[in-house]
């Protein structure tokens, strides 16, 4: 028998929980600790639908990547948003584990699998935030050499982005080189602009990019593309679920097939 604690410890094997940023919430969030799990639900996000699909299929515990509490919750009742996930939560004794900026930054996390699904090869850390437990260098972002894609043109390289993250659309502002070296920032990763160009970097993926970025990006003349948050940070699900199919073989795990893209584009 396997229990919530028990995913959480293997969880916190990979990416340990310490190393998150502090404005973050990861974390064993909603549950008991002790309650036996039989099946487990991966998500990139716990919405309303999210915790309905967990519990249509019987699943006793859902990890995700967004951390179903971020801010203080004052109140638990059904009139927000939150309230009601965490209320379908709690009312159908279903955990919730968040693994954010520590998967963010891990081994084998969002940056390694948003790396490896554009191709890149010959990885190094995009910045490294310290050391953790086991003496392993951990931070935020990748860099790798572009061996599908090289050479491609800023657009042509946009629509690869978008053919293999699967993204509703592509942004990006031309810094007008061929793509060779890529930086890769998970999420909303705009700011770490400096460390790509540090790196020598020709381009950096990421998302959630302001327009005055887009502007440095050019006077810097680097290809600064935004991919959107879900495609950019989705890619870790498919690892999560087969890592914790390898820790808990007999216990069934699959992605949720209710969280989707958030928006459309045209």
């Amino acid at each position: 028998m396997a229990t919530v604690r028990d995913i959480f410890t293997q969880m916190d094997q990979w990416a340990p929980f310490e190393t998150q940023m502090d404005f973050d919430n990861a974390g064993f969030l909603v549950g008991r600790g002790e309650r036996e799990v039989r099946k487990i639900l991966v998500s990139l996000d716990i919405t309303e639908p999210v915790a309905d699909e967990a519990a249509d299929w019987g699943a006793d515990l859902i990890v995700a990547h967004h951390p179903v509490i971020f801010h203080p919750v004052k109140r638990l009742t059904d009139e927000t948003p939150t309230g009601r996930t965490l209320l379908a939560l709690a009312e159908r004794g279903i955990a919730a584990i968040c693994a954010h900026t520590n998967l963010d930054a891990a081994q084998g996390g969002v940056n390694v699998c948003l790396a490896q699904a554009l191709e890149l090869t010959d990885l190094e850390q995009l910045h490294q935030d310290g050391v953790d437990r086991s003496g392993q260098p951990y931070g935020i972002g990748r860099v790798g050499n572009a061996s599908a894609g090289s050479g491609l043109s800023a657009g042509e390289y946009a629509a690869f982005v978008k053919e293999k993250l699967h993204a509703a659309g592509v942004r990006f502002a031309d810094g007008g080189k061929p793509v060779r070296r890529v930086a890769v920032g998970g999420g909303s990763c705009g700011s770490m602009l400096a460390d790509a160009a540090a790196a020598g970097c020709d381009t950096f993926v990421t998302a959630d990019v302001k327009y005055d970025q887009f502007l440095e990006a050019r006077a810097l003349g680097i290809t600064l593309m935004d991919a959107g948050h879900y495609a950019t940070e989705n890619v870790v699900c498919p690892k999560i679920v087969q890592y914790l199919s390898l820790k808990f073989p007999g216990i069934p795990v699959k992605i949720s097939q209710t969280h989707q893209e958030a928006y459309g584009c045209v």
